[in-house]
């Protein structure tokens, strides 16, 4: 059974389009229609308003921490083709650097694993992906990937920097060849998985499965097992579970999760990649786990707009 622990009431004055929690689970970042990022302290199932950013000047799709390594750093995407990336000096937030690159709406950001520094990958409604890597002293290297997805590019997503199979390897002294990757989903109704090879990003994988635009695309975390996942929704109303099982990553096959009645909007995996969470535009959460046959089941019902619970039975879910 699933239950609310805390409600948090934004004061945002239009649609909220993202919510993210940071790296240890104590502040919480929302974006929003009417323009603005905020930042709350949700300790002990609070709600105090730290910072109230305004920078975009249009609405803003989506946030997302930077690992607390590199202090407290938050970027943000918006409609108005920016790119803001903020940072805590001395308690107070303050925008740091401002990307202006992209031709249209900036749809997703995701930071890389922490392992290979502050990179920054966005996609864009221009069709482009850029790579904002910081270098020191407040500069920022951009390499672009043009013409990524036609139409626009919706949604990136980083591997983990797990080389698959290497928990049951034997582990060698030197240090791991560790390969940049990471997905994307566009309004070519494709998945895109690429790769860093020399400096430079190439596509190396195509993946076709959906019919209509990739909302979002979510790539597993990872202890070392020899499987990669990948979870994508669609404006089709389609959830599929990617899996590769080869080294090489060339070789991926689709799982039909489920078929919703609308738009899917967003997934997201817990920190132990067992549950997957999918929001759509039906205004629920729904949270979905892999039993030992394979077969995904959904393990909870939560009324996004209501705030109530409801668990699932196995015959409840042939109607959803």
């Amino acid at each position: 059974m699933v239950s609310v622990i805390n409600t948090v009431d934004t004061s945002h004055e239009d649609m909220i389009h993202d919510a993210q929690m940071d790296y240890y689970g104590t502040r919480l970042a929302t974006c929003s229609s009417d323009r603005s990022v905020k930042i709350f302290d949700v300790r002990n199932g609070g709600q105090i308003l730290i910072a109230d950013l305004r920078g975009h000047e249009g609405p803003v799709w989506q946030v997302a921490w930077a690992h607390p390594m590199y202090g407290n750093i938050l970027a943000s995407c918006s409609y108005d083709r920016k790119v803001i990336i903020w940072k805590e000096e001395n308690s107070t937030w303050e925008k740091t650097y401002e990307y202006t690159g992209h031709d249209s709406s900036v749809n997703s950001v995701c930071w890389a694993p922490q392992d290979y520094g502050l990179i920054l990958a966005c996609g864009s409604s221009d069709g482009a992906i850029s790579l904002l890597s910081y270098t020191g002293d407040g500069q920022w290297d951009v390499k672009k990937i043009s013409n990524a997805h036609t139409i626009g590019c919706n949604a990136v997503s980083w591997a983990p920097a797990v080389i698959p199979g290497s928990l049951i390897e034997q582990p060698s002294s030197q240090k791991p060849n560790y390969v940049k990757r990471f997905a994307s989903g566009g309004c070519d109704n494709l998945i895109k998985i690429w790769k860093e090879e020399d400096g430079q990003w190439k596509e190396e994988q195509k993946l076709e499965a959906h019919s209509d635009w990739v909302r979002d695309v979510a790539w597993a975390p990872s202890i070392g097992l020899p499987t990669s996942t990948i979870a994508s929704c669609s404006q089709d109303g389609r959830v599929f579970i990617w899996m590769c099982d080869d080294a090489s990553g060339n070789s991926w096959s689709p799982k039909l999760l489920h078929k919703f009645n609308d738009v899917v909007w967003h997934v997201s995996w817990s920190i132990t990649a067992n549950i997957l969470a999918v929001s759509g535009g039906d205004n629920k959460v729904t949270l979905w786990k892999e039993s030992v046959d394979g077969q995904w089941a959904c393990i909870s019902d939560v009324n996004k707009g209501q705030g109530a619970v409801s668990a699932i039975t196995e015959g409840q879910q042939n109607e959803q």
